[in-house]
């Protein structure tokens, strides 16, 4: 409508060229973003659209979209440039870069903004009547009835880990009658409480929404530990970490701390976004750390920039590396 306006007066004369110029020029400065985070329920697209509306109340010429996604997924989608910025997984993403299992080749086009956003830990849940307690024993026996995340996820993809390491798979599974379900993380909380399966294996950074939901339903639960095996497997094969689920954060699911295997969340940005606004997304979350972060999810509280550089896996986006400078914290060269 201005543009509109702005012909019609640039024919009358010199105001209406006043008038016409700047609007075109709000408009030229414009950059919409397409972010794409985890699945629908999940803590990544809650911290995702938390992130979206303050780098937008702070950078009015920046506009981002959310989109659904997955660990797995993202580093090839922002690779592409079909989203131009995601979340992604510290290990999985370096995997992506070096074109290693489990992807088929070289991620040459993404940067990131660090690493520390949201540590996330390994979920399994049981439910206090289907049998085994041990993870070992649970996973292995005949009937077994699952949900985790959808197969573009992290989740999933690490289960299928586990699997295969304790020697059996997702096809096994469902040969013996069991189910092995891979959904978004809403319809697998569905599942469990509706007892369509009796086993939940997700990753989210803690206190996650959907754990806390499914404490409070009629099903309830209990947290199962990472056997020592299978925590140093991953470590020592796949680059994850270990940590803990301390006891008091879901107090109905757990009565002492739950040792788990954890990642963390990096930020990806396709190197076609310009510098100027990468260091405006960073300088915004620099600005920001702290309280304002941990509104938007609590596991972005302890977010800092001198940690945020610790990250090998991926080059930092030039726009990325100035902010930190700017902030005092040097990035990897």
């Amino acid at each position: 409508m201005s543009i509109f306006i702005g012909r019609r007066a640039l024919a009358r004369g010199g105001i209406g060229i006043a008038l016409a110029a700047p609007a075109v020029r709000t408009a030229s400065a414009q950059t919409t973003l397409e972010f794409v985070a985890g699945s629908l329920g999940g803590g990544w697209y809650t911290m995702a659209a938390g992130l979206a509306a303050l780098i937008r109340e702070e950078n009015p010429d920046i506009q981002v979209r959310v989109v659904p996604g997955g660990g797995l997924a993202n580093p090839t989608r922002v690779d592409n440039n079909q989203s131009q910025i995601g979340w992604g997984i510290d290990a999985f993403s370096a995997a992506a870069v070096q074109g290693v299992e489990p992807y088929n080749r070289k991620h040459e086009r993404i940067r990131c903004l660090g690493t520390g956003y949201s540590p996330t830990e390994h979920h399994m849940l049981r439910h206090t009547a289907a049998g085994p307690e041990d993870m070992r024993a649970i996973l292995t026996q005949r009937g077994l009835r699952i949900g985790t995340a959808q197969r573009s996820a992290t989740d999933e993809m690490t289960l299928q880990r586990i699997l295969r390491f304790l020697g059996t798979s997702p096809d096994k599974i469902r040969s013996e009658g069991g189910r092995y379900l891979t959904a978004s993380y809403a319809d697998v909380a569905s599942a469990y409480n509706d007892g369509q399966v009796d086993y939940v294996y997700v990753a989210l950074a803690k206190p996650a929404a959907m754990m806390t939901e499914v404490a409070q339903g009629r099903r309830g639960g209990r947290l199962v530990a990472f056997p020592d095996d299978v925590r140093q497997h991953l470590i020592q094969t796949y680059a994850y970490d270990q940590g803990m689920i301390p006891a008091a954060t879901y107090p109905q699911l757990q009565s002492a701390d739950v040792p788990v295997t954890t990642m963390d969340s990096v930020i990806l940005v396709n190197e076609s976004v310009s510098a100027e606004v990468v260091q405006k997304i960073t300088a915004t979350l620099i600005k920001n750390r702290g309280q304002r972060l941990a509104n938007i999810h609590a596991s972005m509280a302890g977010w800092t920039p001198q940690h945020a550089v610790t990250y090998r896996g991926v080059a930092f986006h030039p726009g990325a590396a100035a902010a930190f400078r700017a902030a005092g914290v040097n990035p990897p060269a």
